[in-house]
């Protein structure tokens, strides 16, 4: 379908980029004088894309007005929004290509050109849903030593597809195989060497392995259960114009957008315009941290976009979120992102963009920024938006943006006035409210001793120490009598002579739990570890040390950075790669500090950075246990104790004697920013692109079709051609009547979308299992509803099957029905299977707020394709209502004040409706019923479109229509 022409009534606002460029763009900024320059920048984006794409159908002048005046309509008026893109993951996009590959076949029939079926928009597509986990290994066998005990008793290490030949152990105390071990421990001045450049590594030798033998099950029985789906995908990428599929094994769909498929300014036809994208991942959001409008929506918005159609919302609200100040040195990306979280669930922001400015800003990198803006579900904003400024580029010069692409993108996002600056913080835009976060307010904090809900601030550390002494055994404290807190016990070990009182860290772990997901506090750790060796600190012997990073990717970056050998001279060794101190599977303390811990009674202190210290965890002779960022586990170790505070008190001395403090050796987050975009994001960045360029063996070798028409397998239970089309003529005919029609279901209140649409495993006793059985597949094979939404003969068989249905028809939850006619008790699907055969139309009788819940695009396909004409309900779920629409179901409603009960309906009687040759939003209708009852509700349609649309049977055969 040829593009409609769009922007035709904003012309005048083209301009040419620069004088040496052919470059042009719409210069939104010149719209509206002041009032284009008080709009928040995320309602810019809006405004462009409504100018761009103004062409006085589904967009209008109205609309452009609308988002202008945004300072007096915001929540007041629903606008339409074209966004440059769309991202599907498998699940959700399996359905939406299939609706494509049959409207081919629709517009072949109709004498059209098939060619010529094509989405509107760059549409790409990720296969991340599919991978079901069949063969697994317990992580926490790569452990050294798993639960403790004897090691020749202890489970073997987890198999390899080709096992790796024995290699030099470099010193790595943990290691079991036969290694020749040089003198490289953490007393030794010499340094092991850095690992190759490889994201998988073996645990005990940083060196490259195969991949394990359950990746690699994994993966072949992903390729063999799903090798139709995959096919068919393929066969999409090759012929429709604008889909890229991204191969399995290649990442999520949020991770690969943010990583690989970004564009921040698009160039399409050298017209110059601002990135966005909708799409069925609900972590969409994490591309706001780049400057990218886009959030996640329901399958059937994402088809209409495809198709060519906006999605529509209320213009929202904007909240300002001004970050002032400056952190805390101490404090972690970690610190601040959650921070930040909870200051804006506090304050309120459901159903609303944020939108972040000021001077502190520029202090978040783009990691922190995008797990702020992936963090909305948290505080319910429907966004969080961070304009594009100078941090921006710099992170996009390292994922590959070329010098040329940078400067042109920097040029036109300060043309349309798009790029923030912190150096004009007078031309700040106007918010709906604005709220202040003074970076100085977010404190680094431990929690502990026994829970991990009791934050201690790093600050108040000692003073809380020493109060935990002082309590009575409980939540806090250990009841130490006064005149023994102070109490020292003097060990030897290995030689040398030690002191433990209360407060001595004798376990440290650095632990593949929560705070290995950002690279930026694990480089800081590391970071720490290089100016802590370099001025001369140790950590005691006889603390127990461990660094268990979450994947393989963990030590490649520590070891491109350089920092992995000093975490080792510390006594940072890598252990392996699963849970292992947080679960209680440290290695046995020395006997040494065991007698001492039990001599003077000591409440002795584990150090970790995971997410959980419960009393006791650690080992029965480690009393209190604290949670921290990986930077502050390796100072607490340095410093031997819980027992200090870090602001007077030093770590250590260097070797001539003077006093080292936390402060000399804590790395700046401008230096952990700058080591983290150099060293981690470019390298993954470059990874990420090789991986989905190159594809893997199995997606490439896989055969596909590259037929113009998809060549459909009759006997396939996975991909078939829908029956959206059957019936489709060249032109619309006029609106038919609703005669005789049947209630399928009587429901109440509150329906919502995982109601009626088919989700999860396929029940044994259900429809769909009967028709896969008849089709001899087994149970075992009949995977998920899911997996096999490309064949609509499955998923209309799981429509209204969940077992939580309540239709009043049968009076208790279930998936049943009554097929009127015979009085049979039925499945809901044969019951309108039966209906259908007898030529009987069938409508749906609801309560208030019916398609509550998810967007999924079943929940009106579904419905359709059993046979339903129309829904009468008391209220709609608004983006239920459209979806009823855009598949061609009428949405009526009662009268305010009247629904079944009030009008004495049953159910049971027969329902006659006639529309008007002129169908207009809002209009009254009259329904006439076998008992003779005549009763008014509206027809529940809200424009135009809505009702060209339904005129025309659908959205599907509108642009079916178009395209013939």
């Amino acid at each position: 379908m040829d593009a409609p022409k769009a922007g035709y009534a904003f012309e005048y606002l083209i301009e040419t980029l620069n004088d040496s460029s052919h470059k042009k763009f719409f210069n939104v900024s010149k719209l509206g004088g002041t009032k284009y320059d008080a709009l928040p920048y995320s309602i810019r984006v809006l405004l462009e894309a409504a100018v761009r794409n103004c062409d006085g159908f589904f967009m209008k002048k109205e609309d452009v007005v609308n988002i202008l005046d945004w300072k007096t309509k915001q929540s007041n008026v629903e606008v339409p929004f074209f966004p440059a893109r769309v991202l599907l993951q498998d699940f959700t996009g399996i359905p939406a290509m299939v609706d494509f590959a049959a409207m081919r076949e629709a517009v072949k029939t109709l004498g059209g050109d098939p060619k010529k079926v094509h989405p509107a928009c760059p549409t790409d597509l990720t296969v991340d849903h599919s991978l079901q986990i069949d063969f697994s290994k317990c992580a926490i066998q790569n452990a050294p030593n798993p639960g403790g005990g004897d090691l020749q008793k202890a489970g073997k290490l987890s198999p390899l597809k080709v096992q790796p030949k024995k290699l030099p152990c470099r010193g790595q105390t943990t290691c079991r195989g036969s290694c020749d071990s040089g003198e490289l421990g953490r007393n030794s001045g010499t340094f092991p060497s850095q690992i190759e450049n490889t994201p998988i590594l073996c645990p005990f030798h940083l060196q490259p392995v195969p991949e394990p033998e359950t990746v690699l099950k994994n993966q072949e029985v992903e390729f063999g259960r799903n090798r139709e789906r995959l096919q068919f995908f393929k066969w999409s990428s090759r012929v429709f114009k604008n889909v890229a599929v991204i191969p399995p094994g290649t990442g999520m769909a949020h991770q690969v957008n943010l990583e690989y498929l970004s564009r921040v300014v698009f160039e399409e036809k050298d017209l110059l315009f601002p990135d966005s994208v909708v799409g069925t991942d609900s972590h969409i959001t994490m591309v706001n941290g780049l400057g990218i409008l886009g959030w996640g929506v329901g399958g059937i918005e994402t088809e209409a976009v495809m198709l060519g159609l906006p999605v529509s919302l209320i213009l929202p609200e904007v909240v300002g979120c001004e970050l002032t100040g400056s952190s805390n040195p101490f404090v972690t990306s970690i610190d601040v992102v959650l921070g930040i979280t909870k200051h804006l669930r506090q304050v309120g922001v459901a159903g609303k963009f944020v939108e972040f400015f000021g001077s502190g800003v520029s202090q978040l990198s783009i990691a922190d920024r995008t797990t702020i803006a992936n963090m909305c579900p948290e505080y319910g904003a429907i966004l969080s938006f961070f304009p594009v400024d100078n941090v921006t580029l710099k992170h996009l010069e390292h994922t590959g943006f070329s010098k040329a692409k940078l400067e042109s993108m920097e040029t036109y996002l300060k043309a349309v006035k798009l790029f923030r600056n912190d150096q004009n913080s007078s031309g700040e835009p106007e918010y709906s409210q604005v709220i202040q976060i003074n970076l100085n307010s977010i404190v680094p904090s431990v929690s502990g001793p026994k829970r991990p809900q009791d934050r201690v601030a790093v600050t108040d550390m000692k003073s809380d120490f020493q109060a935990c002494l002082n309590e009575k055994v409980g939540f806090k404290g250990f009841q130490i009598a006064a005149e023994k807190q102070k109490d020292i016990v003097s060990i030897h070990y290995e030689g040398s002579e030690y002191k433990l009182s209360h407060g001595s860290v004798v376990i440290a772990a650095v632990i593949s739990c929560t705070n290995n997901c950002n690279p930026s506090v694990m480089l800081a750790a590391g970071l720490l570890a290089k100016k802590a060796v370099e001025a001369g600190l140790h950590v005691k012997p006889y603390i127990r040390t461990s660094l268990s990073p979450g994947s393989g990717m963990v030590t490649h970056y520590l070891s491109s950075s350089g920092v992995l050998p000093y975490l080792s001279k510390l006594g940072f060794e890598i252990v392996g790669y699963g849970c292992s101190t947080c679960v209680g599977n440290t290695a046995p303390l020395s006997e040494a500090v065991l007698n001492a811990v039990k001599q003077g009674d000591l409440v002795t202190c584990g150090i970790l950075s995971g997410n959980k210290n419960f009393e006791g965890r650690l080992c029965d002779c480690v009393r209190a246990s604290y949670l921290a960022s990986p930077p502050l586990v390796v100072a607490y170790a340095i410093a031997g104790t819980v027992n200090i505070d870090f602001q007077t008190e030093p770590l250590g001395t260097d070797p001539t004697g003077k006093n080292i403090y936390l402060n000399d050796i804590w790395p700046s987050r401008e230096e952990v920013h700058r080591v983290e975009e150099e060293h981690v994001i470019l390298s993954m960045f470059k990874a990420l692109k090789e991986k989905i360029e190159m594809g893997n063996k199995r997606w490439n070798s896989l055969e596909a079709p590259d037929s113009v028409l998809f060549p459909w397998d009759l006997k396939s239970t996975y991909i078939r051609c829908p029956s959206f089309f059957d019936k489709l003529t060249k032109e619309p005919v006029a609106l038919q009547p609703i005669e005789n029609a049947h209630v399928l279901l009587y429901l109440g209140d509150s329906v919502t979308t995982d109601h009626i649409s088919p989700a999860g495993s396929i029940a044994r006793n259900s429809a769909a299992a009967k028709y896969l059985m008849n089709r001899g597949l087994t149970p075992r094979e009949f995977n998920s509803y899911g997996a096999r939404r490309g064949n609509d003969a499955v998923m209309t068989r799981g429509t209204f099957a969940n077992i939580k249905l309540f239709n009043k028809f049968i009076g208790k939850p279930a998936p049943k029905t009554i097929h009127f006619p015979s009085g049979q008790t039925l499945d809901v699907f044969e019951a309108a299977e039966l209906y259908q055969k007898e030529g009987i139309p069938l409508i749906i009788l609801a309560g208030k707020k019916y398609g509550f819940g998810n967007s999924r695009d079943w929940a009106a396909k579904g419905p359709y394709l059993l046979g339903v004409k129309a829904v009468l309900a008391e209220s709609y779920e608004k983006i239920h209502k459209d979806h009823l629409i855009g598949i061609g179901i009428a949405p009526l409603q009662f009268l305010p004040g009247e629904n079944a009960d009030s009008l004495g309906l049953s159910g049971r009687e027969t329902f006659s409706l006639t529309f008007p040759e002129e169908l207009a939003p809002g209009i009254t209708l009259n329904i006439q019923t076998s008992t003779g009852k005549v009763f008014s509700v509206i027809a529940s349609f809200e424009n135009d479109v809505e009702i060209t649309l339904y005129k025309h049977g659908g959205l599907l055969n509108f642009v079916a229509r178009k395209f013939s």
